[in-house]
């Protein structure tokens, strides 16, 4: 890949909102396209990753609420949770959620699509760079009255 560079006076007096919400848009296309190679949305891919972090702590009703503010699909949780556990991929006792080998086996392989977009993004571009544009776009955030903290 070829980009063409461009003097700092010219970068600086580009619009924030028109490159921030490319970058969105094309990122979020890649690695939903990826997931959908699994069959996943974004929601399965939380899902399977915050159950995976810490099996059987999790309740439907506490991950829903904990995915729910990253969600911008309007996701039915329960329809995800049911899609996963006819998939073999989750189970449920005493309503604390587990993923099963075969969705800690699906995880890993959505695991390793997403890491190709992520490389193919990263094409270029160094660990200092890429951590000086996510504490750019953070300190807009908060300049902006949204939250610049870190997600959890």
């Amino acid at each position: 890949m070829t980009i063409k560079d461009h003097p700092q006076d010219q970068l600086a007096a580009q619009p924030i909102g028109y490159w921030s919400r490319e970058a969105a848009t094309l990122v979020i296309g890649g690695l939903r396209a990826a997931l959908a190679e699994e069959n996943l949305t974004q929601p399965h891919w939380w899902t399977l990753n915050h159950i995976a972090g810490t099996p059987g702590t999790w309740t439907r009703a506490t991950l829903t609420a904990k995915l729910t503010p990253f969600d911008d699909q309007n996701t039915d949780f329960e329809t995800v949770y049911a899609d996963l556990a006819a998939r073999g991929w989750l189970t449920e006792t005493d309503g604390r959620l587990t993923l099963t080998e075969s969705g800690e086996a699906g995880r890993l392989r959505a695991r390793d699509r997403n890491a190709e977009v992520h490389a193919r993004m990263r094409e270029g571009i160094d660990d200092a760079t890429y951590a000086a544009t996510i504490d750019t776009l953070r300190r807009l955030v908060a300049n902006l009255g949204g939250d610049g903290d870190l997600p959890v």
